[in-house]
């Protein structure tokens, strides 16, 4: 099959030919017909200080995907051959605290597809069965490829109460763009989202989202437009941007909450006189609820909710490198690599 590996500690992937994976008790093999393109790739892919101490290659990246679900392992009853499915990227122990509590979000054993393990970016992937969400029919397998960002949006813009709220989203990237459809779609008043990306903010407003330019507006000058007088109730940080955060807390209302999920790059000082004065929460987010996240989505999704247009590039397998180049240019929105058809659409 072919596959995008990480052959060596260094910078770079190869696409190269290596044999199809067999699948062990509990797991079940997929053939992949699209994945996604994660910030984690771009790291994979750079060889970045944060992949120098993650990754041990050989190793296939690559998390976020659809597939088509070829040939079970030994006991294995809850997905079937044939099935459209996605993948919760996180393996868990099931045995520490957190498992057991059914918190497995929070397990402290987590192993990560395309990070501890081979991931999707390959015609085929072995996956422990119970990690897999089978779509319903009729799913298209483009959003199929996208249900682990949009679980982050999912998870973090489901955090706090959003009905009749003001929502601040700080970083209109493919999750802060899904985050604050989500936003609108449950019931909030009124929802903006910042960056300082044109491309980004256009594609914002043809959502139907309010967008401000921070390179060129601070937040507080569109209170009027939005007809806010004690400024946001709800933030959602998903820049990972320190000025993002510092300016959200400026805007928020007292008694404010923010759902955390960008995550900094480096330590940097909050004003924690205002947190505690104000009254505001923070909550940090990480990843997706193990299963309730999907649950929500595949509801939302059957209920009118369209995310549909973050996904704006798509490329064959075979041209890898220009999928990478367009997602680290980071002026648009979701980039997936096609590997293959469903059955009866050219495969």
């Amino acid at each position: 099959m072919r596959a995008l590996i990480k052959e060596r500690a260094a910078a770079g992937l190869t696409l190269t030919e290596r044999p199809e994976p067999e699948p062990g008790p509990g797991e079940a093999k997929v053939r992949v017909l699209r994945t996604g393109i994660c910030g984690t790739d771009l790291h994979i892919d750079s060889w970045d200080h944060w992949a120098q101490g993650a990754i041990h290659p050989p190793l296939v990246p690559g998390h976020e995907f659809s597939g088509v679900v070829v040939e079970l392992g030994d006991g294995v009853e809850s997905v079937r051959v044939g099935d459209l499915v996605s993948a919760e990227g996180h393996v868990v122990c099931g045995m520490c605290r957190n498992c057991r509590a059914g918190r497995r979000h929070m397990c402290i054993r987590t192993s990560s597809i395309g990070v501890d393990r081979d991931g999707a970016f390959a015609e085929y992937v072995a996956v422990p069965a119970g990690n897999l969400w089978v779509h319903p029919e009729g799913m298209d397998p483009d959003l199929a490829a996208i249900f682990d960002p949009l679980g982050n949006a999912v998870h973090t813009a489901l955090t706090f109460p959003l009905v009749g709220e003001d929502v601040l989203v700080t970083g209109a990237g493919p999750i802060g763009l899904m985050a604050a459809r989500i936003a609108q779609h449950v019931g909030a008043r009124h929802v903006m989202v910042t960056d300082v990306n044109p491309q980004r903010l256009a594609l914002a407003e043809s959502m139907g989202v309010f967008a401000l330019n921070v390179a060129e507006h601070r937040i507080a000058d569109a209170w009027d437009e939005l007809g806010l007088s004690e400024g946001f109730d709800i933030g959602l940080e998903i820049s990972g941007q320190p000025s993002a955060l510092s300016e959200m807390l400026t805007n928020m209302n007292h008694g404010g909450k923010i759902a955390l999920l960008g995550l900094p790059s480096d330590e940097f000082a909050i004003d924690w006189s205002k947190v505690v004065t104000h009254m505001i929460t923070i909550q940090g987010i990480y990843g997706r609820q193990m299963f309730e996240t999907w649950y929500l989505m595949t509801a939302m999704l059957g209920s009118g909710l369209d995310v549909s247009p973050v996904i704006t590039d798509r490329f064959p397998a075979d041209r890898w490198d220009e999928a990478f180049a367009t997602a680290r240019a980071g002026s648009g929105g979701k980039v997936l690599i096609e590997w293959a058809e469903p059955e009866g659409k050219g495969a």
